[in-house]
């Protein structure tokens, strides 16, 4: 049984990977929006990921016979300066999310719970390739700059990426 400060802490998870998937959604339309067609499917691809994370989370609740609180998400950003700005952002909430996780691991570990610390080992190894993942974009963004034909390429690039 998991102690009633886990369960909150777990359900917070739920909420924090729900709002990404809510924000790579809307980066996504944004994509779309600007005719960015590969980053947009990507992005929308990448949500699913974070919903089937939350779901994760939920899964392993159930399994606990823990109670699920879902909470209200906030609305995500909607208005981007850029392909990059897209980016940055993603990047930058990836390495929040890598936060959040890692207090959750070294709470599990202060807690002696190794059941909910070894499940979230799985979370441990996906954030390090979500931040190389999303580094490595801003990286190909930032090396070619933001002219048109650069751009289109970046963003054939990016529709390389969907799926891996």
């Amino acid at each position: 049984m998991l102690s009633k400060e886990v369960i909150q802490k777990l359900n917070d998870q739920v909420a924090k990977e729900m709002y990404a998937a809510n924000l790579y959604l809307s980066m996504s339309s944004w994509c779309y929006t600007h005719r960015f067609d590969g980053a947009g499917e990507f992005l929308f691809e990448h949500a699913s990921q974070e919903s089937d994370h939350a779901k994760k989370l939920i899964t392993y609740l159930n399994e606990t016979d823990s109670k699920v609180e879902l909470s209200v998400i906030d609305k995500p950003q909607a208005d981007f300066k850029s392909l990059l700005d897209v980016f940055e952002k993603t990047y930058n909430h990836e390495l929040s999310i890598t936060k959040s996780i890692n207090e959750l691991v070294e709470f599990m570990l202060q807690s002696k719970d190794y059941s909910t610390f070894n499940f979230l080992q799985w979370y441990v190894a996906e954030q390090h390739e979500e931040e190389a993942l999303f580094r490595g974009i801003v990286d190909k963004i930032k090396l070619v700059g933001d002219s048109g034909n650069s751009l289109y390429l970046v963003d054939q690039y990016i529709k390389g990426l969907s799926g891996k």
